[in-house]
Order: structure tokens, then sequence, then C-alpha cells
């Protein structure tokens, strides 16, 4: 008679339960391969249908994320497309004896710089361009390089060295596009702009930079002549859009594919970055204008050679000027043109100028832009003055150069 253990029972349900529980994990597992098998056709529509959705989900952010850059940078290609072929090449070539170390061969002509320049005016079938002075100064010839490569012969209208500005012309016909022009004044701080043009010559011509306007307004010292003496304050728009040699004479644009700067300059030190300088369009209007029909910036002539007496020796400016000691400002009279409307009012070497109507004159920079920005051809101006220590007056009635 058998012996019964209820022990030995247990132990069997127990090996019984693990392998239940062996088998049922088995079993899962050999399923779950198969469902991810390609083509195994276990996939239910339920879930064929989940599947879809999440993918369609992340489509969707995709196509929401390119979207939304597309928008973004839509309105920079909108304006570059509408103003980048107003936009060209110019070549300033002069004469230069390039083989005379080799030879004696006779003077040739050779390209002594590169810049940009913006079409604006199609008329009586010439184009007419906007640049920089310094871009064709010099130039014994000048060639226009086109968005497509086409290069034409150009001529100089005219320039300003005062401004930075020159329009040339060349034949209409193959040109195609022509610059829009904005509001400079309409500007402001923080807006989005492009410059383009041809930095470092035309192996980059058309070159996009995009940037913002970083100030408005700002005066930048020129020494016109380079002899380490400013003579005009420029009156310019800062951008942070990357402006390098090369981009002198082309377009700042903004978002309506709108002109709104002639890039002029650019600060180029090693503690300084990011500063591109730009001529406001309301003030390059003018000039061009003057420069298409006189060739030249018709403005206020006085006659007269000038120093500021800050640059005068204090031993000049108390026994050759005889100014009285609290007198440590003005401009000093160093030349008087004869028949100028200077000299027809009385003016005479020596004499230091001190004020204009009712503006103080501090230096030779004031007088000029008093004179240039105030006055026009046949006006008149009180001058106020020092002769020999006394202060006096005279009306002086304003020509131009050519009288």
């Amino acid at each position: 008679m058998g012996y019964y253990d209820q022990n030995d029972e247990n132990q069997n349900k127990r090996k019984k339960s693990h392998t239940s529980y062996f088998l049922a994990g088995l079993g899962g597992v050999i399923i779950g391969a198969l469902l991810m098998l390609p083509g195994s056709g276990l996939l239910n529509n339920d879930d064929n249908e989940i599947t879809t959705e999440k993918s369609t989900g992340s489509e969707s952010t995709e196509q929401a994320q390119q979207n939304l850059t597309v928008d973004v940078t839509s309105a920079v290609t909108n304006a570059v497309d509408k103003a980048s072929d107003a936009v060209v090449g110019i070549t300033n070539i002069q004469e230069t004896n390039f083989w005379s170390q080799e030879s004696n061969a006779e003077d040739s002509s050779a390209e002594a710089g590169t810049g940009s320049g913006v079409v604006y005016k199609k008329d009586g079938g010439k184009a007419y361009i906007v640049t920089n002075n310094h871009v064709i100064e010099g130039a014994n010839e000048l060639e226009v390089t086109l968005s497509d490569g086409t290069k034409l012969p150009a001529e100089l209208q005219g320039s300003d060295p005062w401004t930075d500005l020159a329009v040339i012309v060349v034949n209409g016909d193959k040109i195609k596009t022509i610059a829009e022009f904005g509001k400079s004044g309409k500007l402001k701080p923080g807006e989005p702009v492009i410059a383009i043009g041809n930095p470092l010559g035309l192996q980059f011509s058309g070159s996009i930079t995009q940037g913002i306007i970083s100030g408005l307004e700002r005066t930048i010292e020129v020494d016109i002549n380079e002899d380490g003496q400013v003579d005009w304050n420029a009156e310019v728009i800062q951008t942070d859009a990357a402006i390098n040699p090369g981009n002198s004479g082309g377009a700042l644009v903004n978002m309506s594919g709108q002109v709104i700067g002639i890039n002029s300059m650019k600060i180029a030190e090693n503690a300084v970055e990011g500063i591109g300088l730009s001529i406001p369009i309301d003030s390059v209007i003018p000039i061009i204008n003057d420069i298409e029909e006189f060739g030249e910036v018709k403005r206020a002539f006085l006659g007269v050679n000038l120093a500021s007496v800050e640059e005068i020796s204090q031993y000049h400016q108390q026994n050759t000027l005889k100014l009285p000691r609290k007198v440590t400002s003005g401009v000093a009279i160093t030349g008087v043109q004869s028949n100028s409307p200077a000299s027809k009012a009385g003016l005479k070497e020596f004499d230091v100028v001190v004020g204009m109507d009712n503006e103080k004159i501090h230096d030779v920079v004031e007088l000029r832009k008093y004179l240039y920005n105030e006055k026009k051809i046949g006006d008149k101006v009180k001058i106020i003055y020092y002769r020999d220590g006394k202060k006096e007056t005279t009306e002086v009635t304003l020509s131009s150069s050519e009288i």
C-alpha cells in the first residue's frame, strides 16, 4: 500500500505551474516575432490604423516645420529676386606701365579695382547706375558686369567726393531689371535688411548677406584728401550685414526688395566686427539728380580756403590771427579767391569765422555742413568773424563755383 505524501503533490503542482508559465511566455515571444516579420499578414486592421496615424502625425510635424522655415525665408528670397539683378559689378581700369620692369613697352591698361553699383533708371536708351565715388576714382575706363556675366563699357556721368557718390551710364538694351528706391527715413532699428554686392571681386558677384539696422543717423568722420584732417562728417546707416571690399556701391535692401541705402564703407579694425555703413537713399536721391543734370552737385560757394582754429598752434592763434584768449575755436580763412562771394563781401586772409547766421561755427566741418546742407545758390548768409581781435559781421551772397 503506497504512502501518499501531500508535499509531493504540491511539488508536482508547482512544476506544472512553472511549465505552463514557461510555455505561455515562449508562445508570446514566438507570436511577437511573427508579428514583426515583413509581410507576415498577422497585423490586424486596428494595429495598422494606429501605426499609420503615428506616422502621419510625425510627417505632419516635419511638414509644419518645413512650412515655417519657408515662410520665414520667403521674404528674403522674394526681396533678393526683386533687387539682385539690378546690382552690377564695376571694374575700374587705369593706365599702367605694367611691363616697364622687363621691357620698354608702351603704357597699357589694367584693372585697378572692382566695386558694385545699382541700376536705378532707364531713359533715352541709356541705363543709369549709382555707385561710390571711390569705386570709379582715377579710372581711364569703366566696365560694368551684369548679373548674367554680360560686360558693357560705361561712361562717367559725374561724381561727388563729399558724399562718396557717382553716376555712370551704359547702353540700356541689355538692362532688364531696375531697382526700386524705398524710404530710408522710415527705417527702424532692428529692421531686417539685405546687402547685395560683389565682395572681394567679381568671383563673388551677387553675394547676399543679411542683417539688421543696427543704428540710424550715425556720423562718421571722413578725410577726403587724405591729409590727416577731417574734411566732412558723413551721415550713414549702420548695419551688421556683412559689407566687405567690393561691396562698395552695392545695395542695402529692405524686405520689400527696395533699395534703402548705398553701401559705402566698413570699419575694419581688429577689435571691430559687424559694423557696415550705408548712405541713406533719401540723401542719395538729390545728389544723383544733380549729377544727372549737371555732372556734379551744385552747392553754395563761398570762395575761401579754411583751417580749424583748433589745428593752429597757440602761438599763431595769438600772434598771427590775434584772437582774444577766450576764443579757442572757429575757422581761420587761409586764402580768399578773387572775385568770389567772400571777396566781394570784404572777407580777408586771417579772418576767423565763428558764426553763420544764428549758428555757432566751431570747425571746418561745421562750416561746410551748414553751407552745403542749409544754404542754396543765391542765398544770403551773415558771417560773424574776428579780425585783429575785434568781432565783426558781413553779409555774403552765395554763388555757384562756376561764377
